[in-house]
C-alpha cells in the first residue's frame, strides 16, 4: 500500500515538472486537464489536493510573488508571451485549460464537500478558473454559508471574488464590503473579504479596513492562512497574507474593475 502511494507521488512530481515547469504552463498542459480531473475524482485522498493544485496552476498565469490588488486574482497571461519549446501563446494554453475545467464542473462540484479541507480549498481554487457563462458562483456561495474551516472559507471568498471580477459583477464589491465590515463575522472571513474588496474596486482602502488588516489581531492568521492557494506562492518565507496586507492598502489604486464599483446604489 505504501509502495503504491510512493509510486503515485513520484509520478505526480514528474507531471508537475513536465506540465508546469518552473511555474510556467506549457502547451500540452491543457490536454492533460480532463485526465487529471478524472484522476483527482477517484485518487487516493492524500494525492487529490496535489492533483487539483496542478490543474489550477495549468489554468492560471504565472503569479509567483504577485500579491498586488491587480495581480492576486489575475488569471489570464500576457497575450504576447510565447512558450519557448512549442512557440505557442501561453494564454491560449491557459484559456484551453480553463475551458476544460468548465466542461468538467460536474466532477469538481462534489469535491467542495470532500472530508479533507485541503481538497475543499484547492477545489475552490480550480473552480475560480472556470470560464464562460457557466459559473460555479452559487455552489461556492452555498459552500461558504456552511463551511467552518478558516483556510477553506478564505479560499471560497477569493474564488467568488475572482469569478466576479472577471464577469464584472457589479454587486461583488458591496458583497465583499458587507463581509469585511461586519464585526460579527469570523476574523478569517473578514480578512479574506478585505483582500477581495481591495482587488475588486479602484478606491483607497478605508481607514476601517486598513486598521483591521494591520491590527495585531490579524497577525495570528499569517501562518494559519498560508495554505490558502492564492497566498502560498506570494512569499517563500510563509507570510503571503502579510505581504498582501503590506502592499494592497498602500498601493497605487488600480484602474477601475467596474464602471460603478458599488453596483449603482449598493451602500458603501
Amino acid at each position: 500500500m505504501s509502495g503504491g502511494a510512493e509510486a503515485a507521488g513520484r509520478a505526480l512530481r514528474r507531471l508537475w515538472t513536465s506540465l508546469h515547469h518552473q511555474g510556467s504552463t506549457i502547451a500540452v498542459g491543457a490536454l492533460a486537464v480532463p485526465f487529471l480531473l478524472r484522476i483527482a475524482a477517484t485518487a487516493r485522498p492524500e494525492l487529490r489536493a496535489r492533483i487539483l493544485r496542478l490543474v489550477a496552476e495549468i489554468g492560471r498565469c504565472q503569479h509567483m510573488g504577485d500579491g498586488s490588488r491587480e495581480g492576486l486574482l489575475q488569471v489570464a497571461e500576457e497575450p504576447l508571451l510565447i512558450e519557448g519549446s512549442t512557440m505557442c501563446p501561453v494564454d491560449w494554453t491557459i484559456q484551453a485549460a480553463r475551458q476544460a475545467v468548465t466542461d468538467d464542473l460536474y466532477l469538481l462540484l462534489p469535491l467542495l464537500s470532500d472530508p479533507d479541507p485541503g481538497v475543499r480549498s484547492v477545489t475552490a481554487y480550480v473552480l475560480a478558473a472556470a470560464a464562460g457563462e457557466l459559473s460555479p458562483f452559487s455552489a461556492l456561495q452555498s459552500r461558504l454559508a456552511e463551511e467552518d474551516d478558516a483556510v477553506v472559507r478564505v479560499s471560497l471568498i477569493l474564488a467568488i471574488a475572482q469569478l466576479a471580477r472577471e464577469h464584472r459583477d457589479e454587486h461583488a464589491p458591496g458583497w465583499a464590503r458587507g463581509l469585511w465590515s461586519d464585526p460579527g463575522r469570523p476574523p478569517e472571513v473578514r480578512i479574506g473579504a478585505g483582500l477581495a474588496w481591495l482587488c475588486l474596486v479602484a478606491e483607497p482602502a478605508p481607514d476601517e479596513l486598513r486598521a483591521f488588516l494591520t491590527g495585531p489581531g490579524t497577525r495570528h492568521y499569517d501562518g494559519l492562512l498560508q495554505p490558502v492557494p492564492w497566498l502560498t506562492w506570494i512569499e517563500s518565507t510563509g507570510v503571503g497574507l502579510r505581504s498582501c496586507i503590506d502592499e494592497m492598502p498602500a498601493a497605487d489604486v488600480p484602474e477601475a474593475v467596474f464602471e460603478d464599483p458599488w453596483g449603482g446604489g449598493a451602500s458603501s
